[in-house]
C-alpha cells in the first residue's frame, strides 16, 4: 500500500468508527427518553406512576431492594430478628465505593429509616451514623451514593426527570413573546406544539431548574390531584397521591422557576398549555464526582446554600420581553447540588453547632430559607460522627431539640473473625504482587483485632442459672460463640444447652449502654497499617502470620498512643499483649492440625459415617424397634456395641435417665436441623461439631505412638541425608 492510499483510507476508517459510536449513543439516548415534552412525560407518568411519583427516601430504599438482599445466617446475626444483607454493599458498584463487610444491622437500620420517611411523606430526620473511627461509616454512605449512580442509569426502574425552560427564536414563533396581542406564538406553528425538541439553532435561551425540581411541581398544587384524576382515573389517582411525598403534593417550584412560570402565564393571558410548550423535560443521572444529587460535605464553616442575582449572559439577553422586568436569582451551594439525592455530612459534629442548626427546620418542614427565597427540598441527609464527639454533643443544652430530628444508628467494630478477615483479604490481594503471602495472615490479624474489642460478660446481667456459665467465658470462647455459636467443649450437655439458649442474650448484653461492645478496640485502619509494615519487614521472605505477630508485638508497646491499649485488664479481657501470645498458640494449633491432615493418617469420612450410624441406632433403640440385616434379611436389635463405643468417646452420661435424655436430645437436634434446612443434605459434622471434635481428639490420642515413630523416622532420615 502506498503512502497516499494509506492517508486516504484513514479518514474513511475514522468515519466508520465514529458512525458506529454515533449510532450506539443515539440509540441509548432515544431508548432512555432523555428529552421529552411535558405531554410525553405525562404519558410516561401515567404508565409508571409508582416510579415517577417517588421522593428521595423511597427512591433510595427501592435502590437498595433493586440490587437484591439475602437473610443473614442466624449464627452471625447481631439480633434476634431476621436480618437482611443488602447486596449493594457486597462489592463496589463503581470506583467510588469499596465493599462493606458485615454491618447488616446498620444496613437494616438505614433501610427502616428510609421506609419510615416514605410512609410519613417527608424526610424529617437526619440519619446519623455514629461509632468508633474506622468502623465503615463513610464507606456505608459512599456505597449508597454509588448505588444511586448506577440505579439512575437503569432504563426503567431508576429513571428520574427534571425540566428546563426553552425559549425559541423569532423564526420559530413568528412573533415576539413579550407582546400582549392574542396572536403571540401563533404564526404557522401549531400552538400546542412543544418547543422541547427544537434544534439548538432554533433556541435563543435555555434556563435550567437549578434545584432539579420534579416536573410534577409545574402543576399548581391546587390542581395536582385533579390532574392525577384525569391522568390516572380516580382510584389510581387516590392511591398514588396518598403515597406521594409532601415535596410533590405541597411543594413549590424554586423561586426562579416560579417567577418565570408566573410571567409566562401573564404573557399568555392565563393559557397554561402555552406555558407548558416551553417546558423541556430532561432525564438526569446522579453523579458524585460532579455533585449532581450526591454531595459530601467535609467539616467546615460556611453556609450550605447561597442566593445571588444572575449576572449578564447570553441566555438572559435572549429572554423574551415578558421576563426582562424580573430580578432572576441563582441558587447555589451544597443543599442545591444535593437536592433529590443524598447529602453526606462527614464528621458532622466537628462543625460548630450553629452551622447546622438550620437542619432542624429543614427536616421538620421540608424547606429552607435562602435569602429572600424559600427552597423546597427533597434530600436524604446522612451524617457521621465518632463516639467522643457524640458524647460531647449530648452535653449541649439544645441536644434534645436535635435528638428529635436525628435518627441515631450505631456502627460498631465487627465482632466476628470470619467477617473481619474479609476486610484484610482485599488488601492482601494487592500485596501479593510485591511479596508472597502465606495462608492464615488475614485470619491472624482478624483474630487479634476482634479479641481487643470484646468485653467480659457481667454475671449480674444474667439469670442465676446462666450467670456462672457466662461469667467464666474466656475471650477465645466468646469469639467462637459469636462466630459460629460453638460453646465450650468443657461444659456438660445440660450446660451447653443452657448456654446455646442464651447466645442472643450474650450478644445483646451491652447494646443499651454507652460503652457498648465494639466501641473500643483495634480499628481496621490500624490493622491494615500493621499488615503493610509486616510486608516490608526484610527479616521475613514472605508476608506470613509470624511477620504479623512480630509487628503486633511492637504495636502493643505504644500504650500512650492508643486508647484501647490503656484499658484495665479484667480476667483476661482487654489484654492486648497477652492476645498476641494467644493468637500465636491458636495459629500453631491450626498448623498442627493441617500437618496431621496432610499426612493422610485417617479418612474423616469414617467419622461422618460413625456419627450417622450412631444416630440411626439410638433412633431404633428409643423407638424399641429392630433393624433388618441387609445380608441375612433377619430382624435384629440395634447395635448397642456401636452405641456404647460412641458414647464412651464423647463422654455421654452414664446414669440411665441422663443417658436416655442425652439420646433424645441428639434426635431432637437432627429434627430441628431438618425443619430449618428443608431439602438440604444433613451433614452430621456440622450439626454435632462437639461430637466431631471429640472423635478427632480420641483418634489422635490413640495414634500418638504411631505419630511419634514417624517423627523419629523423619529425624533419622534427615540426619542420614545430611551425612
Amino acid at each position: 500500500m502506498t503512502q497516499g492510499s494509506s492517508t486516504t483510507s484513514f479518514p474513511i476508517l475514522s468515519s466508520e468508527v465514529l458512525s458506529s459510536v454515533h449510532q450506539q449513543i443515539k440509540k441509548e439516548f432515544d431508548h432512555n427518553r432523555r428529552i421529552l415534552s411535558f405531554e410525553e412525560y405525562a404519558a410516561l407518568f401515567a404508565e409508571h406512576p409508582e416510579l415517577q411519583s417517588r421522593g428521595s427516601a423511597t427512591y433510595l430504599a427501592d435502590m437498595m431492594d433493586f440490587f437484591g438482599k439475602t437473610q443473614v445466617n442466624e449464627a452471625a446475626a447481631p439480633s434476634s430478628h431476621p436480618v437482611m444483607r443488602f447486596k449493594l454493599f457486597d462489592r463496589p458498584v463503581d470506583t467510588l465505593a469499596s465493599p462493606v463487610v458485615g454491618q447488616e444491622a446498620v444496613q437494616n437500620g438505614i433501610y427502616r429509616a428510609l421506609r419510615t420517611y416514605s410512609r410519613q411523606g417527608i424526610n424529617n430526620k437526619l440519619i446519623l451514623l455514629h461509632g468508633p473511627n474506622g468502623s465503615a461509616k463513610s464507606s456505608m454512605a459512599h456505597a449508597l451514593m454509588s448505588g444511586m449512580e448506577q440505579y439512575s442509569k437503569e432504563s426503567h426502574h431508576g429513571a428520574l426527570y427534571t425540566f428546563n425552560w426553552i425559549f425559541p427564536s423569532d423564526r420559530v414563533t413568528k412573533g415576539n413573546i413579550g407582546i400582549t396581542t392574542a396572536t403571540a406564538y401563533s404564526g404557522t406553528r401549531d400552538a400546542d406544539t412543544s418547543y422541547a425538541k427544537l434544534a439548538d439553532e432554533e433556541i435563543t435561551a435555555r434556563i435550567p431548574c437549578e434545584l432539579r425540581d420534579h416536573p410534577f411541581l409545574i402543576i399548581p398544587h391546587e390542581q395536582r390531584f385533579s390532574f392525577l384524576e384525569k391522568l390516572l382515573g380516580s382510584a389510581k389517582a387516590k392511591e398514588t397521591y396518598e403515597k406521594m411525598p409532601l415535596y410533590l403534593t405541597r411543594g413549590e417550584l424554586c423561586h426562579r422557576c416560579r417567577q418565570i412560570a408566573d410571567a409566562m402565564l401573564t404573557a399568555h393571558h392565563g393559557d397554561f398549555k402555552k406555558v407548558l410548550q416551553h417546558i423541556q423535560v430532561e432525564r438526569f443521572y446522579f453523579a458524585r464526582r460532579y455533585r449532581r444529587g450526591l454531595v459530601t460535605i467535609e467539616p467546615q464553616m460556611h453556609v450550605d446554600a447561597q442566593y445571588q442575582l444572575l449576572s449578564y449572559n447570553k441566555n438572559l439577553s435572549a429572554l423574551p420581553p415578558a421576563l426582562h422586568g424580573l430580578n432572576l436569582f441563582s441558587l447555589s451551594g451544597d443543599l442545591i447540588d444535593g437536592n433529590r439525592g443524598i447529602i453526606e455530612y462527614s464528621d458532622l459534629l466537628k462543625r460548630p453547632v450553629d452551622s447546622y442548626k438550620y437542619l432542624l427546620g429543614a427536616c421538620e418542614t421540608g424547606f429552607v430559607n435562602i435569602g429572600t427565597s424559600i427552597a423546597y427540598l427533597d434530600i436524604v441527609l446522612i451524617g457521621s460522627t465518632n463516639e467522643l464527639q457524640l458524647d460531647g454533643f449530648k452535653e449541649f443544652p439544645d441536644f434534645m431539640s436535635f435528638k428529635a430530628r436525628i435518627e441515631l444508628i450505631r456502627v460498631p467494630y465487627l465482632l466476628s473473625v470470619r467477617e473481619e478477615q474479609k476486610i484484610y483479604q482485599v488488601q492482601l490481594k494487592q500485596m501479593a504482587g510485591e511479596k508472597p503471602v502465606s495462608p492464615h495472615v488475614a485470619w491472624v490479624a482478624a483474630l487479634w483485632s476482634v479479641l481487643t474489642r470484646l468485653k467480659k460478660p457481667n454475671s449480674i446481667n444474667y439469670p442465676p442459672h446462666v450467670s456462672a456459665l457466662v461469667g467464666n467465658l474466656t475471650p477465645l470462647e466468646k469469639i467462637r460463640i459469636y462466630d459460629s455459636g460453638e460453646v465450650p467443649a468443657s461444659l456438660n450437655l445440660e450446660e451447653r444447652k443452657i448456654l446455646k439458649a442464651n447466645i442472643q442474650l450474650i450478644r445483646d448484653e451491652y447494646n443499651n449502654v454507652p460503652y457498648y461492645e465494639g466501641r473500643i478496640g483495634a480499628s481496621a485502619r490500624e490493622i491494615k497499617s500493621i499488615l503493610f509494615d509486616a510486608s516490608q519487614n526484610a527479616e521475613f521472605p514472605c508476608l506470613s502470620p509470624l511477620a504479623v505477630l512480630r509487628e503486633l508485638e511492637e504495636f502493643v508497646k505504644h500504650v500512650s498512643e492508643y486508647e484501647f491499649l490503656k484499658q484495665e485488664v479484667k480476667d483476661g479481657y482487654h489484654d492486648a499483649e497477652e492476645f498476641v501470645s494467644m493468637v500465636r498458640n491458636e495459629y500453631l494449633n491450626v498448623i498442627d492440625r493441617e500437618v496431621r491432615d496432610s499426612m493422610g493418617l485417617y479418612d474423616s469420612a469414617q467419622w461422618e459415617d460413625f456419627l450417622k450410624k450412631y444416630v440411626q441406632q439410638i433412633s431404633l433403640a428409643l423407638k424399641k424397634e429392630k433393624q433388618k440385616n441387609p445380608i441375612t434379611g433377619k430382624l435384629e436389635d440395634p447395635d448397642y456395641t456401636l452405641i456404647e463405643e460412641f458414647e464412651k468417646i464423647v463422654t455421654a452420661p452414664t446414669d440411665h435417665k441422663e443417658r436416655e435424655a442425652f439420646r433424645h436430645n441428639v434426635i431432637s437436634q437432627v429434627g430441628a436441623w431438618a425443619l430449618d434446612h428443608t431439602g438440604q443434605v444433613l451433614v452430621y459434622a456440622h450439626v454435632f461439631k462437639d461430637f466431631w471434635n471429640a472423635l478427632e481428639k480420641h483418634y489422635f490420642e490413640s495414634q500418638k505412638q504411631l505419630l511419634t515413630k514417624m517423627h523419629d523416622a523423619l529425624l533419622v532420615y534427615d540426619k542420614a541425608d545430611g551425612q
